[in-house]
């Protein structure tokens, strides 16, 4: 069981960039292994299912999602892509859609209290090219990419707190974010569970300054030079699925993020909040 002497341990550890390093290689090695190593027949429950459980068999499913997306540049449309989704779970590894986590050993504090642990690895489309938006004109291109890291959730009868922090593993904008997020479960009879939560994420000005900022060579007369800064992102969401029977369910989730000033302040944004609709499909097997 982990003491408080070593929790302080593990925090200053943290702390150290090299470490930090060390932690996100990692995490790309475990992601990379386990993907190569996963047998085809095995995959997770559908959204609040109860597969992957300690001592349980791997469970796997399969479906289909469409995403909207409305960022916050001036002018964007609205986004919407189709894509196929993949869920496998068992009592090492989760994968859903573009994300993995690599679960790590669990520290039980108390009865109906328990702390997860876990690497993550996954796929983040932000980003943009210049024929996104008239004001992106003569922009360089913005990329996604893989962002990898940790991750710790406090698990109770009453809510689940969560923790992430994560890197750009792919290099592009070299930034780093944090996040917390709190979130409760209720069952609605045997078929409905919705699921609400509030969240925060910090965002280096790194971050900021590669998805938002106006180089020196981008500046025109519509467009002022800004250099990024870090900043505090909020979000209110809500996560519903519905389970037809035990391999058959669909599920919507909606998030709004409430943008941090040095979002707001760039001169490539003119809205306060972005917002996102995912509704998907899984079947498992």
């Amino acid at each position: 069981m982990l003491t408080q002497k070593r929790l302080l341990s593990l925090a200053r550890s943290l702390a150290d960039p090299h470490v930090r390093t060390a932690l996100l290689r990692a995490s790309l090695s475990s992601a990379a292994v386990i993907c190569a190593a996963a047998p085809s027949g095995v995959l997770a429950a559908g959204p609040g299912g109860p597969a992957g459980q300690e001592g349980e068999s791997s469970s796997w499913g399969l479906g289909v999602g469409v995403v909207s997306t409305q960022k916050a540049y001036k002018d964007i449309d609205r986004e919407n892509r189709a894509l196929p989704m993949i869920q496998y779970e068992n009592r090492w590894v989760r994968v859903f859609g573009p994300g993995l986590t690599v679960k790590l050993p669990r520290w039980q504090v108390a009865p109906g209290h328990q702390v997860d642990f876990g690497l993550v690895a996954k796929w983040d489309g932000s980003g943009y090219e210049a024929g996104d938006a008239p004001i992106l004109n003569g922009m360089a291109e913005r990329k996604g990419g893989l962002w990898a890291g940790a991750k710790a959730s406090w698990k109770s009868d009453i809510a689940e707190l969560g923790a992430e922090w994560t890197a750009d593993a792919s290099g592009h904008s070299k930034g780093q974010r944090l996040a917390l997020t709190l979130e409760r479960s209720w069952r609605l009879g045997q078929h409905v569970m919705l699921t609400p939560r509030l969240g925060a994420q910090w965002v280096d000005k790194k971050y900021v300054d590669y998805y938002y900022g106006v180089r020196a060579s981008e500046v025109t007369a519509a467009r002022a030079a800004y250099q990024g800064k870090s900043t505090v992102n909020g979000e209110l969401g809500l996560r519903g699925t519905y389970l037809f029977n035990p391999k058959n369910a669909v599920f919507v989730d909606v998030g709004v993020t409430s943008l941090g000033s040095g979002i707001k302040d760039s001169p490539l944004v003119d809205g306060s909040t972005e917002n996102r609709v995912f509704v998907g499909y899984l079947y498992r097997f």
